[in-house]
């Protein structure tokens, strides 16, 4: 890669990273308010292993999902 087009490259990453992080904070807000139950209650005072885990593995693809739409 050439320094001409680092300029380009750059700004071109940061663009589809605040655009990956917007999907991505959408995606996490209808999680939580789709769902029937208070999913920080459930996380931090039920102490609910599972759905933590299931939670991060929705991260986890939502993440994946938008690193290959941006990537192409």
């Amino acid at each position: 890669m050439s320094f001409d087009k680092l300029g380009e490259t750059l700004a071109a990453s940061a663009v589809f990273s605040a655009l990956g992080l917007v999907v991505f904070g959408i995606a996490f807000f209808l999680m939580v308010k789709l769902a029937p139950f208070s999913i920080r209650k459930e996380i931090e005072e039920d102490q609910n292993t599972a759905l933590g885990i299931i939670m991060g593995a929705v991260i986890l693809g939502v993440a994946l999902i938008i690193s290959a739409a941006i990537h192409g």
